[in-house]
């Protein structure tokens, strides 16, 4: 155990939880590499905006974190954040493992898994039930989302 990157892991989730998207950005180093299975490759700045993105416009959101374990290189921790999806007024309850690799004492990537057929029954309901699994529909969600933090990139 890595007690330094270990803290750094807890130090960005507590400010998730706080939705405080500039502490959060002060964990990753300024080239650092995120990827989900909607966002699949942000990287510096992009990845901070979509965090700020995210906490700005976050309802009715909250999160719990565990499993965090690091090492001088790499790390882990498993988080649920739970919140209102805006698009549709759905609840959402989001499992998700993370990974993260680190230098110099910052997060220099962050990879999250989670089920996006999953996230996609909760999230759209009944169309992401039935389809949420498709190509098509998963794409479309991409696209969406990478279209959102745009028009947040260009507003701000």
């Amino acid at each position: 155990m890595h007690p330094a990157n270990a803290e750094l892991i807890t130090r960005f989730y507590q400010a998730f939880q706080q939705l405080d998207a500039e502490a959060m950005c002060r964990c990753y180093a300024a080239d650092v590499h995120f990827s989900d299975p909607v966002f699949t490759d942000l990287r510096g700045q992009d990845a901070g905006d979509m965090w700020r993105m995210l906490c700005a416009r976050a309802k009715d959101f909250s999160l719990t974190f565990d499993g965090v374990a690091a090492d001088e290189h790499s790390g882990t921790a498993r988080w649920i954040a739970t919140y209102v999806f805006s698009q549709t007024g759905n609840t959402v309850v989001n499992r998700i493992e993370a990974s993260f690799r680190f230098r110099d004492g910052k997060i220099i990537e962050h990879r999250d898994r989670f089920d996006l057929w999953r996230w996609s029954s909760q999230a759209l309901g009944f169309k992401g039930a039935l389809l949420g699994w498709t190509p098509l529909v998963q794409s479309a969600i991409r696209a969406q989302a990478a279209k959102g933090l745009a028009a947040f990139q260009a507003g701000r």
